[in-house]
């Protein structure tokens, strides 16, 4: 093998390789752009839970309160009709 087939078939090694190492970097960096996409959608969606969240214990807090309110009025009513003489 003289020395111009050796630098061919060094030169041929070395592009391939740059080649491979080229294809592999752009796949890496796909994956991570793919990550990075997903991870925002799983931070926006959490966020939108959270909000429910909120919106969901403020309505469960506004039912108790009126649940109160009805048992204190019902009280009072069964009060009232002992008062009248009726049975409650």
């Amino acid at each position: 093998m003289d020395a111009t087939t050796l630098g061919s078939t060094l030169a041929l090694v070395g592009v391939l390789s740059g080649a491979v190492v080229a294809y592999l970097g752009k796949r890496g960096e796909n994956a991570t752009t793919r990550m990075n996409s997903e991870m925002d959608q799983i931070q926006e969606e959490r966020d939108g839970l959270r909000a429910q969240l909120a919106d969901r214990d403020k309505r469960i807090n506004e039912l108790l309160e009126q649940r109160l309110t009805d048992q204190v009025e019902v009280a009072r009513l069964r009060v009232k009709i002992i008062e009248m003489g009726g049975t409650p």
